[in-house]
């Protein structure tokens, strides 16, 4: 078996194993983190996690009819959902293909 380049692989394996356990700390982290972001001198309101998630919409009363603001908001809420859903998806996907092109391992999360 040819000898593992730079050293040992079990030591090489450890500190995989540290990384991935100080991705997971950190995506956790990340979930907790809230961003908001406004527009229209705050008439639409986004909040967002680290993780790119969003997780709430407001919008000011004045800016639609007030009986249908919890309803729109709602709505929009979903369509940003999906999309940002989608484009993980598609992400992965090309991802996952890059990796095999380069004869690499598929790693979740990468």
């Amino acid at each position: 078996m040819p000898a593992f380049p730079g050293g040992n692989l079990k030591a090489a394996m450890k500190q995989v194993q540290k990384a991935q356990e100080l991705m997971a700390k950190k995506q956790e982290e990340l979930s907790a983190m809230r961003v908001e972001a406004s527009s229209g001198g705050g008439m639409v309101t986004v909040v967002a996690n680290g993780q790119e998630e969003i997780l709430d919409i407001k919008l000011d009363k004045e800016v639609v009819n007030p009986d249908e603001v919890d309803m729109l908001e709602d709505l929009i809420l979903a369509a940003l959902k999906e999309v940002h859903l989608k484009a993980k998806e598609l992400v992965q996907k090309e991802m996952s293909g890059l990796m095999g092109h380069l004869g690499l391992p598929n790693i979740p999360g990468l």
